[in-house]
């Protein structure tokens, strides 16, 4: 048995509340959602994080999400969604399974899109440039 509960999901070793699956993903309910209706969207195939799949999982996953995402806002009478990959412990992922977060919003749901800070100020001509130089040696 595997240690990533997402793989033990997929394997049907562990209990989930599917919601769609196909040949590549599987969607299942969030055991601790923000808002009901939350959804995970995983790649059958395990990999860390979005940065270490390929991209035809990614493809995948994102094209379950656009076929899910408005279902489910249906479902529960959300006003909109956040469909969102954290990469790393520092952003929030907590599972390290490549996974997609569908969650479902409501204007007065009290959570904030973003804490900007006025005062993180970077200077944008030359990070900019650090970024396409990185990309240029990359390859990418």
């Amino acid at each position: 048995m595997s240690t990533c509960i997402f793989c033990q999901i997929i394997a049907g070793e562990a209990p989930s509340h599917k919601i769609y699956e196909d040949e590549k993903v599987l969607a299942f309910l969030d055991t601790k959602p923000l808002n009901p209706g939350q959804t995970v969207v995983v790649p059958k195939k395990h990999a860390e994080h979005l940065l270490e799949s390929t991209d035809e999982e990614i493809t995948s996953l994102i094209l379950a999400a656009k076929k899910i995402a408005p279902v489910v806002m249906q479902s529960v009478g959300a006003q909109g969604c956040n469909i969102n990959f954290n990469v790393g412990h520092s952003a929030g992922q907590v599972i390290f399974h490549t996974h997609l977060n569908l969650i479902p919003r409501y204007d007065d749901d009290g959570y904030k899109e973003w804490c900007r800070i006025d005062e993180v100020k970077d200077n944008l001509l030359d990070v900019s440039e650090r970024i396409r130089d990185g990309l240029e040696k990359s390859g990418k």
